[in-house]
């Protein structure tokens, strides 16, 4: 939701003539990442390259116009962000501090973050996180858990003590505080928020965490550190702007956009992250002690939620983009979402709803206005937009109407209410099936031409409008509704005010949308099943794993992880390297001679620095983990059939 808000946005200050810059990455670092890694038993950058990909795609399928889409293992960000630490701690806000943190005696680590879970001491929201509650957004630390437990293995953490370093936020709460009060186009959401943070006390925040994964610590002495994600991610707004502007050999041009005061920066998020661009982001540039632009302004959606749940892929509520796109155009997920748009409260997406603004709202009103519209032209007026003579005063309200649609609409984008937004585009077309309801031009075509050609003419303007001021909403369509227009791509907001002009010849009207036919039922009964069927594979798919009897010649661990094994396994024809994240399973010298199932015929990917060419196979029920060995020794390399 966020990332599609700011692409309306965005779209609508490039009409207006802005100079925008619209950028964002992928979130790559982290205990997220780290915890997703070894629950899959790869590498976190191997996991993050191939996601990466991935959803980069899929936000082009969306068509959101990100000018650079980023991500926070791009070296010039993990650069930045080293550079901007180091000044901080130059400048006298980051202290060190012996800390007692939860650590798993079984995985053999401390558990920042999301590796641990447990009950907020706030809200009593029982799957709360080591850094932040989800419930109700407060931000936590590990210790502060009630009930933790290690988000890998399940266990009860214990506690020991270890050197990290620190940020003094408190240092800034008088700063924090007259910017916020002082900002008067925040969110009541996101103002309240801060505010009442503010005068609970802020707390030194740890910038360093105890994973291997994400941009090693650049104090002395912390050379086992990395950065916690949260304060480098939100550097990842520069570092993306500097990124791209090197990417277009204009290196400094980067400055222009964070230090001139005529610049304002936009932030679209979700409730959750409303701590982390209110006060930590803006506590950290002031830290800099240099002029860096704050943000102007924090669009804060609230939640999005499923037919009354709350979304969550391990129990397959919700839609995924990609699962959406394979079921209808990305303009219908981006109008209905838009026009459900979690403003000011939860909001719920329902198949129900879905149906009724693709059917009721697109199709039959603003897709019935423009057909009609164009269709007339084509069949009366040769597709050419007819000359108007001697408008009556219907018509001459109806374009004014136009004008003032197009200055409402601008008003509240510029306001951040979308929702409202769109609901002013769209009544638009509401307007101009009324004023060809009223006017009737089917009939007056044979009764008064001249009428009928004044009704076209109105009717074609309004077209004209609605194509460019909902062009930031539903831009796959409208560029389609103005190749029919036969208008340059190249628009600004302002052409929507500006006529087609008598004898502009059009193309020939097609429909823009399609009625959906289908119940609820068949929609989440659709839904299912492309589930399942990307759950499957044939029988062709399958017949190409080639798996075999493996012997276990050595078995070690592997240097700097405390889950994973390096094993060499005796295959038949060849000796295969494998690395396996079941340490806490199995130890090396319980290993070594033992026959197990090893998939061979698999891409080698590097993990640790080490290229695992092959996978073993192993059974798995909760904390219990067993592998797939077979009921008598047997020679390696036999054939798994």
């Amino acid at each position: 939701m966020p990332i599609l808000s700011a692409d309306v946005i965005a779209r609508y200050y490039r009409l207006k003539g802005e100079e925008v810059l619209f950028v964002s990455g992928s979130d790559e670092h982290g205990t997220p990442i780290e915890v997703e890694a070894i629950r899959q038993n790869t590498s976190p950058k191997e996991l993050t390259d191939r996601n990466h990909e991935i959803v980069s795609h899929l936000f082009e399928r969306w068509a959101i116009s990100f000018d650079n889409y980023s991500r926070t293992e791009s070296e010039v960000h993990k650069e930045f962000v080293r550079s901007i630490m180091l000044k901080i701690e130059e400048n006298g806000y980051i202290f060190t501090r012996e800390d007692e943190l939860p650590y798993c005696e079984r995985c053999q680590r401390f558990l920042p973050d999301r590796f641990v879970e447990g009950t907020c001491p706030y809200c009593s929201y029982e799957r709360a996180r080591g850094d932040q509650c989800e419930q109700c957004g407060r931000l936590l630390e590990p210790t502060k858990l009630i009930e933790p437990r290690c988000a890998v293995c399940g266990r009860k953490p214990t506690i020991k003590t270890a050197k990290h370093w620190y940020f003094n936020m408190p240092k800034f709460t008088d700063k924090l505080m007259a910017y916020i009060e002082g900002n008067e186009r925040l969110p009541e959401n996101a103002r309240n928020f801060s505010l009442n943070l503010l005068k609970e006390g802020l707390k030194p925040r740890p910038i360093t965490r105890d994973n291997k994964w994400g941009i090693p610590a650049p104090f002395k002495g912390a050379e086992d550190k990395t950065i916690y994600v949260w304060f480098e991610a939100v550097l990842g707004y520069i570092s993306a702007t500097i990124e791209y502007f090197k990417r277009h050999g204009d290196g400094d041009r980067w400055r222009d956009y964070w230090f001139d005061k005529n610049t304002k920066t936009l932030y679209f998020i979700g409730k959750d992250n409303i701590p982390f661009h209110t006060l930590i982001l803006p506590a950290l540039l002031m830290a800099t002690h240099e002029d860096y632009n704050l943000p102007w302004n924090v669009c804060t959606n609230e939640w999005l939620i499923f037919a009354g749940q709350k979304s969550s892929k391990s129990r397959k509520i919700g839609i995924w983009i990609d699962e959406a796109l394979d079921m209808f155009p990305a303009d219908y997920w981006r109008y209905t979402l838009i026009a459900i748009r979690p403003e000011t409260k939860d909001s719920d997406f329902t198949w129900k709803i879905f149906i009724e603004k693709v059917n009721a709202d697109l199709n039959d009103t603003l897709g019935n206005f423009i057909h009609r519209t164009l269709k007339f032209i084509n069949t009366y007026f040769n597709g050419e937009v007819p000359a108007p003579m001697n408008l009556d005063s219907t018509d001459e309200a109806t374009l004014r109407i136009i004008y003032e649609k197009v200055k409402v609409v601008s008003e509240l984008l510029e306001n951040c209410q979308l929702q409202a937004a769109l609901k002013e585009a769209i009544d638009l077309s509401r307007i101009g099936n009324r004023y060809l309801n009223e006017k009737r031009p089917w009939e007056t075509i044979k009764s008064s031409p001249q009428t009928a050609a004044n009704t076209l003419y109105v009717s074609v303007q309004v077209v004209k409008a609605l194509s460019i001021i909902l062009e930031p909403f539903i831009p796959i369509t409208m560029r389609k509704l103005r190749e029919m227009l036969n208008v340059p791509e190249r628009i600004s907001w302002d052409d929507a005010y500006k006529p087609l002009p008598q004898g502009h010849r059009i193309g020939k009207a097609e429909p823009l949308f399609t009625k959906i036919n289908v119940s609820e039922e068949d929609l989440q009964r659709m839904l299912e099943e492309k589930r399942e069927e990307h759950e499957k594979i044939s029988y062709e798919e399958f017949s190409k794993v080639d798996i075999r009897v493996g012997k276990v010649v050595e078995a070690e661990r592997v240097a700097g992880s405390q889950n994973l094994l390096k094993l060499v396994i005796d295959v038949g024809d060849s000796l295969k390297t494998c690395i396996s994240g079941i340490a806490k399973h199995y130890k090396p010298e319980d290993l070594k001679g033992k026959y197990i199932a090893v998939v061979v015929n698999l891409k080698p990917r590097r993990v640790f620095g080490i290229d695992s060419e092959v996978m073993i196979l192993a059974a798995e029920d909760g904390d219990n983990l067993t592998l797939i060995v077979p009921e008598s020794p047997i020679r390696p390399g036999s054939k798994v059939r």
